[in-house]
């Protein structure tokens, strides 16, 4: 059954209300996004942790990537372009990185703070190929804008 993004939100806005902490709320919402939908196989963030560089951060699912420049793979094209990465087919992607053998699909989205800094990246796995809609876009686009408004 597809996830239901009214109540998705309701609980990430209930559970993370009033929150600033960068960390927490990336735990939260890895957390609850990940079981919201079965496409959803790798749910989680990478944090810019240094100037062209991410680190993984709060996740679900099987071991990542621990570090992505910004210059390789789709988490690295969400981070230097801020824009979102829907990749109906990995193998397709130039320089994508497998963290996981299994990834057939993959949605990425910038994740920005109060002053609309880069804070990292959103990255949702799928083992189905062309899982992902641009309602996923914009549905979690609009949660983590929400989420993350606080975060300076």
């Amino acid at each position: 059954m597809p996830v239901d993004y009214n109540t998705l939100s309701k609980a990430i806005a209930s559970l993370t209300e009033g929150e600033d902490d960068s960390v927490a709320l990336m735990a939260t919402v890895a957390c609850e996004v990940h079981h919201s939908d079965d496409r959803f196989d790798w749910t989680g963030f990478y944090r810019v942790t240094a100037p062209e560089l991410l680190k993984i951060g709060p996740y679900q699912g099987g071991h990542g990537c621990l570090v992505i420049p910004f210059s390789r793979g789709v988490c690295g094209a969400a981070a230097r372009t801020g824009e979102a990465q829907l990749v109906a087919d990995v193998d397709a992607f130039p320089g994508h990185i497998a963290c996981a053998s299994s990834t057939r699909s993959e949605l990425v989205l910038p994740v920005f703070g109060a002053q609309g800094q880069l804070l990292g990246v959103f990255d949702i796995d799928s083992d189905q190929p062309d899982a992902f809609t641009e309602a996923d876009v914009a549905a979690l686009k609009a949660i983590l804008a929400d989420t993350f408004s606080l975060v300076k």
